[in-house]
């Protein structure tokens, strides 16, 4: 999960030269305009990946139904087989977003803003799926407790630590991001020629980095995730000042790289006993997931605002965290515990899940993300002086690049 995104984090921004108007935006705290449409897209992605880990995969879930999702669901395990891709389009979103959300920002207002929007959910949903694995081990091993302390810095992977939670690869690539975007980008301001510099020069390494077969470039440069950030990037560009050639062209490099990186990767089985995909397949749900966020970007989703999308966007990210493996348990004590049907298990158990999104939402991130945020500017830090572009000639930023 994707990567806001997702990546996957909150959708504002402050009005700007060629948004759209008023009914494609609702208020957000602090003064910026919510994107509502993004808010339904990044819920849609968390659902595919969700329709992915119940019923297009083997492995753990396979135990839970007592056979093979491809027998339990014969048609739909086919489609859903696709729904890991909804981690590509986590990463698109999360580029749109998180230009959006750092603009105007101070390096050190752009880290309290990550750390207090990522770890309040996530540390709640290590101590949920570490309960879990001690009821019910067949669905979650639990580990040992010097990995469930390295998992609460989400740096578990380059650690060598076993993953509490299934999904957390993501965030890992994500964080990773941020760290490039804010050490390249950010630390500076954010500028439209900045961006376009870090989306040109991101987008070469990557595809240099292929031939170096060095691992340290690799987890740096992040060359199969890469085109999909930048082309997010380039769409929130779009939105922010308009359509020129240069920015469309960036987007139509990162679509075509981003592709071929999915396809590449995902048209044969996994190790976790994925069905077959079709290369085809692949490369349609990659183009519809960019179109998705160039309809965004373009104004073309302004009749999206229907007050439900904000509450679609609050449960995205809990949901992500929490879906993987509490959902497996859920499965397993409905279908095999009390003998529900496959179709009413599938249906609610995802009812489940977001019902405990909207709980952690609720009584975790609403309350405690504001207070580790302003208890992370109690601290002194030493803040990197920026010069910003106005909404009138953001372009022609007073900091030359």
């Amino acid at each position: 999960m994707p990567a806001s995104s997702p990546t996957l984090a909150a959708v504002s921004v402050s009005p700007a030269p060629g948004t759209a108007s008023a009914p494609f935006t609702s208020s957000a705290p602090g003064g910026r305009e919510r994107l509502l449409a993004l808010d339904g897209l990044r819920l849609v992605a968390a659902l595919m990946v969700c329709l992915y880990h119940y019923a297009g995969r083997g492995g753990t879930v396979s135990e839970s139904w007592h056979q093979t999702p491809a027998h339990v669901f014969p048609t739909l395990s086919r489609a859903a087989t696709y729904g890991c891709l909804g981690v590509q389009f986590f990463f698109v979103i999360s580029g749109f977003v998180i230009c959006m959300s750092s603009w105007g920002r101070t390096l050190g207002d752009f880290f309290r803003s990550r750390v207090a929007r990522l770890y309040p959910a996530y540390w709640v949903a290590l101590v949920l799926v570490t309960a879990a694995a001690m009821v019910l081990p067949a669905v979650v091993h639990p580990v040992r407790p010097d990995e469930f302390l390295v998992n609460l810095t989400m740096m578990q992977q380059p650690m060598g630590a076993d993953r509490i939670l299934g999904v957390c690869w993501t965030l890992w690539v994500e964080v990773r991001f941020y760290a490039l975007f804010a050490l390249l980008v950010v630390v500076r301001g954010v500028t439209y020629r900045r961006v376009v510099l870090f989306a040109c020069g991101w987008t070469l390494a990557a595809v240099v980095c292929r031939t170096s077969g060095n691992a340290l470039t690799d987890q740096i440069v992040m060359p199969d995730y890469a085109p999909f950030f930048v082309g997010g990037l380039a769409l929130y560009l779009i939105h922010r000042f308009g359509s020129d050639l240069l920015l469309w062209g960036i987007v139509a490099v990162s679509w075509l790289l981003g592709q071929a990186d999915a396809t590449r990767g995902l048209w044969h089985a996994g190790a976790q006993g994925d069905f077959h995909r079709e290369p085809w397949v692949i490369l349609a749900i990659v183009t519809l997931a960019f179109a998705a966020v160039a309809a965004v970007a373009l104004g073309w989703t302004r009749w999206a605002g229907w007050s439900w999308l904000v509450t679609a966007g609050a449960l995205t990210y809990p949901f992500y965290l929490v879906h993987e493996h509490l959902g497996w348990f859920v499965i397993r004590v409905l279908h095999r515990g009390l003998g529900l049907p496959p179709w009413p298990t599938l249906l609610l158990t995802v009812l489940v899940m977001l019902a405990l999104a909207q709980f952690i939402h609720r009584f975790v991130e609403n309350p405690f993300g504001p207070r580790l945020k302003r208890a992370l500017k109690r601290v002194r830090t030493p803040e990197i002086s920026s010069q910003f572009t106005s909404a009138k000639d953001g372009k022609e930023s007073a900091g030359s690049v």
